[in-house]
């Protein structure tokens, strides 16, 4: 075979060469498959996935999406960076564009599938009309302003007028129109977990927003790409792929749900199966083709019949990586090697290019700006949702690439699109994370405390849960909570899932999951299951209001959705299980490793206070009365517990045994060491007198309103003066048979005795007395409830060191708090 690299169009900027094939295979009318094409593959493709990983770590402090990556790496294997070089020429020579793009395509089919198995029709028909009106406003007003847009560069053009001509303007409009109102879903999803905004109010009208535009996006892309084919067939090919698209849904769905879920529930899957299923994508793919519109039409269609959950879950798990990560990437990299940014500013100037792409990032956020002031959102959040709508995905790199071959965009045109669907995509999360969540000296009014919180108010607690067995303890520990008309309660439940590989998952927490014939995944079970177990718990009292969600993440970072969650929602408490269940011997045994440090994780910068609640079989005070023991060492902690038991203890069916535990002689020294001095939040304006005053006063406002008023509440007072006298005097207590103990965390309380023990405990997280109490040698059945303050009885652990950017200043006269978070 004989090349000719150098025979390259400079107008059109095509590759072309020509081949004579001296061959005697009669099939392969070509180099060997084995010898050439292969292993240049394979060397390519080895390649672009190292580079793609290199560049996805750099990138990731800053939150960048995938494509963004696979977008650069294809920009540079282009002629105008690395292509030239001879290393390019040799692992990806010429020959290889075809075999390249073929293979490509068949990830861009199956990568489309994925999308459309991720796309909810019931999330789109029941959205509300805030979501909708918003979808509607980000799609029509940037196809109107991206028809100006072109206007705009068409009349700065300074080439040669043949060269423009040669392109067909009128399919161009199009194009522009449809590119400038694409919102990428996934993207969009990838962005809100990545800056944990996700389960934030501008979380769920977002994508919810982005989803329904995602939708009309490719509804427009069926109907309107015809048109760039041949105009006067395009109705025929219209009208022939909606009657398909009808009977697929209408005929084919029922069916083949059917027997989907039917194979699912009865775990009759296996990889031969599961291969004709994949197979369909690209029938389907065929026939739209066949019928005048593009294959991925066809796939998303046939992403979209397919029942979610545990089908979808199994499929995406055992396929995601084939497509995604192998196959995917061939084609966002083509797109890339396309870009010649750097000639166009040579000839058309750096001002037109930067004057377009400052021009493209308005349409989406001016739209939504518009439309979300008409329901009375804030102006930074209707900013915020239009930087994210303009989000990228997959859709506008089809276009371009029909655009592309149909001669219908001309370079300038092709490389500024990209350029600003690169920069837009890259340059969302890094401004959301400067706007939507501003870094200045701001107020907590009052402190996010029980004890601060007034007698008329409604209490909000978070309550976090892995699984269903940990609801029901989370409500016998609510029901407590004296919820009634004067200060009802509101719960947020939030179910805390693993990230999966899939996207799916991280839809949990807003996409409705259909019921009935779906057969779920055990995640979805599980969050259905708690959402029942509460949804009836809210119905036994109609003082209490129930939210349940989930929260999918990282377990490393999840208590950062937890933090946004309690912050978003003004919680008072966040109400967390322990790591260690009961079994059926009554001896705490380790669920998971990595739920100690989640715990540990959200002590460390609570935005309001902390509960950790371990269940050792606590009843229900639907069917028994309950006795409640409340240990007061001192300290805020320890009076955060306190106004909790006092709120319990209001509850008819609880009685309450406050027991205050003076420390005196050698108990009562204070820690003064520089490391102690050094862990203190409060050591600069309150010293263990001022502790102590504040301990009295407390406690005797209780003693004087609620134990001398109610019979079901007694007051005493323990002695200890070492620290053998602990364990004595708290195995005199749990003698008494107490169903729950309240206890106060207590790092702060200053006494160096307990900052000794505090070093030996297993459980840090509970503090020294409560660490003891849940220890099974000691032998309790009771279940316990440890609180922390917020503010001052903040968790600091040995292994992590207090952020010098957030120390609270504490105003002891009005009681307030003010965080200085500076950059």
């Amino acid at each position: 075979m004989e090349m000719k690299d150098n025979e390259i169009s400079s107008s059109k900027l095509y590759g072309c060469y020509y081949t004579s094939v001296s061959n005697a295979n009669d099939i392969w009318q070509s180099d060997s498959v084995l010898t050439f094409y292969l292993p240049s593959f394979a060397a390519e493709l080895a390649f672009m996935l190292f580079t793609n990983r290199c560049l996805y770590y750099l990138l990731r402090p800053f939150n960048q999406p995938r494509i963004v990556v696979e977008i650069l790496i294809g920009f540079m294997m282009s002629p105008e960076v690395f292509g030239k070089t001879e290393f390019f020429k040799l692992l990806a020579p010429i020959k290889l564009v075809v075999v390249n793009e073929t293979i490509s395509y068949v990830g861009l089919v199956y990568y489309v599938f994925l999308a459309g198995l991720d796309m909810n029709l019931e999330t789109i028909t029941s959205a509300r009309k805030k979501a909708t009106t918003i979808a509607i406003a980000a799609t029509v007003i940037p196809m109107v302003m991206g028809g100006a847009m072109y206007t705009l560069l068409q009349s700065m053009y300074t080439g040669p007028p043949e060269y423009l001509a040669h392109y067909d303007t009128q399919k161009a409009y199009m194009f522009w129109t449809l590119i400038y109102s694409v919102t990428g879903f996934p993207i969009v999803t990838q962005i809100l977990a990545d800056l944990k905004l996700l389960y934030t109010g501008l979380g769920k009208v977002a994508l919810t927003v982005a989803m329904i535009i995602d939708f009309y996006n490719w509804v427009l892309f069926a109907l309107l790409l015809p048109l760039a084919f041949n105009q006067t067939v395009a109705i025929y090919s219209v009208i022939s792929t909606g009657a398909f698209v009808l009977l697929c849904f209408i005929v084919i769905q029922p069916r083949l749900v059917q027997f989907v879920v039917r194979k699912t529930n009865q775990n009759e899957w296996d990889n031969c199966q599961l291969f004709y299923v994949v197979m369909g994508a690209y029938i389907f793919a065929f026939v739209t083709d066949f019928l005048g519109t593009h294959p991925v039409v066809g796939a998303l269609v046939y992403g979209m019949m397919l029942p979610r959950g545990k089908f979808s879950n199994m499929l995406i798990e055992k396929t995601e990586d084939f497509a995604s990560v192998y196959l995917a990437p061939l084609f966002f990299a083509s797109c890339g090697v396309r870009l010649r940014i750097f000639s166009v500013i040579e000839t058309q100037g750096l001002a037109v290019v930067v004057i377009v792409l400052v021009l493209s990032c308005i349409p989406k956020v001016l739209s939504t700006v518009i439309a979300t002031q008409l329901f009375g959102m804030p102006l930074h959040e209707g900013v915020a949702i239009g930087l994210l709508m303009n989000s990228k995905g997959i859709l506008p790199l089809i276009m371009l690439i029909v655009a592309w071959d149909k001669e219908i965009l001309s370079v300038e045109s092709y490389s500024i699109i990209i350029i600003s669907v690169l920069l837009m995509t890259l340059l969302v999360p890094i401004i959301i994370n400067g706007i939507y969540k501003p870094r200045q000296l701001y107020k907590q009014n009052k402190l996010r405390t029980i004890q601060n919180l007034k007698a008329e108010a409604e209490l909000k607690i978070l309550a976090c849960v892995h699984n269903p067995r940990q609801a029901t303890g989370m409500i016998n520990i609510l029901e407590t909570s004296n919820a009634i008309k004067l200060s009802p309660l509101r719960i947020f439940v939030l179910h805390l899932v693993e990230i999966t590989v899939n996207t799916a998952s991280l839809l949990a927490a807003h996409i409705n999951t259909q019921s009935g014939a779906q057969a779920l995944t055990e995640t979805e079970q599980d969050l259905e299951n708690i959402t029942i177990t509460f949804k009836d718990y809210a119905e036994q009292n109609q003082n209490i209001r129930v939210e349940t969600f989930a929260a999918v993440s990282t377990y490393s970072t999840i208590h950062e959705d937890i933090h946004n969650v309690a912050r978003e929602n003004r919680a008072t408490l966040i109400l967390l299980p322990f790591h260690k269940q009961s079994n059926v011997e009554g001896i705490l045994e380790t669920m998971d490793g990595a739920f100690k440090d989640i715990n540990q994780n959200v002590m460390r910068d609570a935005p309001c206070s902390v509960a950790i609640f371990v269940d050792r079989g606590l009843g229900s005070l639907f069917k028994v009365n309950l006795r409640l023991l409340m240990v007061f060492f001192g300290g805020p902690d320890d009076r955060e517990a306190l106004a909790l038991a006092w709120r319990m203890s209001k509850h008819e069916g609880i009685q309450l045994s406050v027991v205050r535990v003076n420390m005196l002689g050698e108990a009562a020294q204070v820690d003064s060491s520089p490391q102690a001095e050094s862990r203190e939040l409060f050591s600069a304006v309150m010293d263990s007198e001022k502790q102590r005053e504040f301990d009295d006063e407390y406690v005797s406002s209780f003693r004087l309103k609620a134990v001398n008023n109610k019979d079901s509440i007694t007051y005493s007072e323990k002695e200890v003066h070492s620290s053998n006298d602990i364990p004595l005097v708290l195995e005199e207590l749990d003698k008494l048979g107490y169903d729950l103990y309240i206890l106060g965390q207590g790092t702060r309380r200053n006494y160096l005795m307990l900052s000794d023990l505090l070093k030996r405990t297993d459980c840090p997280e509970l503090g020294v007395i409560g660490d003891m109490i849940a220890s099974n040698n000691f032998g309790s059945c009771s279940s316990l409830l440890v609180v922390q303050q917020y503010g001052f009885g903040g968790m600091v652990f040995d292994n992590t060191t207090q952020n010098p950017c957030q120390q609270p200043i504490y105003d002891c006269e009005s009681g307030d708090v003010y965080l200085r978070v500076e950059q």
